[in-house]
């Protein structure tokens, strides 16, 4: 994204937004069991909208990594982890999407098809990854990293469209920021409701600022990393 006149470009130390965008007041620190670990694409430098920073400085357990491959999870955690205790984010393809009736989050198979004891796929997980970026560069990530493909694959399905709203156009209904998606993750695998409302704040703030601070002239269409007329 192009800087945009009237948000000035220099960065808050707390939350890493641009000054006028600082969202410090919503930010909140929890303690979180599961660890995440979020893997951003080289490319993925929105600095006004981007959420992954957001979402890492309030967790006690959090890594964010910029790159486009790793040899494996070991390497990038910093710790010896089990692959298979730990779970990816999966958007998987259009055909693989959450059915409806079902609940936020979702285990499913190699093939996206949700397993049939929830409570047990969903059990045991040590940690979630996430990928940052828009739908190609998240899909570059996927193959570049084949030790992906041993990890549990969750399926989102959020309650709700995403609170950028026009800000962003994702690529399906379930797209949301990776903030919003590791905060349902975790509230769901923690089994805490309310987190999910407290990491959400920080968002919630960041994009009333920004339409407030900035002509909304254009978004930006995640699907190919492009922008778009409203």
């Amino acid at each position: 994204m192009t800087p945009d006149a009237g948000v000035e470009q220099a960065d808050c130390p707390g939350c890493g937004k641009p000054v006028s965008l600082c969202v410090c007041a919503a930010l909140a620190h929890l303690e979180n069991r599961i660890e995440v670990l979020v893997l951003r694409h080289p490319q993925e430098q929105d600095k006004k909208l981007g959420t992954a920073g957001l979402l890492c400085r309030q967790l006690a357990r959090a890594t964010l990594r910029t790159g486009l491959s790793w040899p494996n999870l070991a390497r990038v955690v910093g710790h010896d982890a089990d692959v298979h205790r730990w779970a990816v984010l999966y958007l998987g393809t259009a055909r693989q999407a959450p059915p409806t009736g079902v609940g936020p989050l979702v285990a499913a198979d190699r093939d996206g098809t949700p397993l049939a004891d929830q409570s047990v796929a969903l059990g045991g997980i040590d940690g979630i990854i996430l990928l940052d970026g828009n739908w190609s560069q998240a899909k570059a990530l996927w193959w570049r990293n084949p030790w992906l493909l041993k990890c549990r694959r969750l399926l989102l399905n959020p309650p709700s469209p995403s609170l950028y709203g026009n800000l962003r156009r994702e690529p399906r209904r379930e797209s949301v920021s990776t903030l919003e998606a590791g905060a349902l993750a975790l509230a769901q695998l923690e089994a805490q409701p309310g987190w999910h409302q407290v990491l959400t704040a920080p968002l919630r703030l960041l994009t009333r600022k920004y339409r407030t601070l900035t002509p909304q002239r254009s978004r930006v269409d995640r699907r190919r990393g492009r922008r778009q007329r409203p």
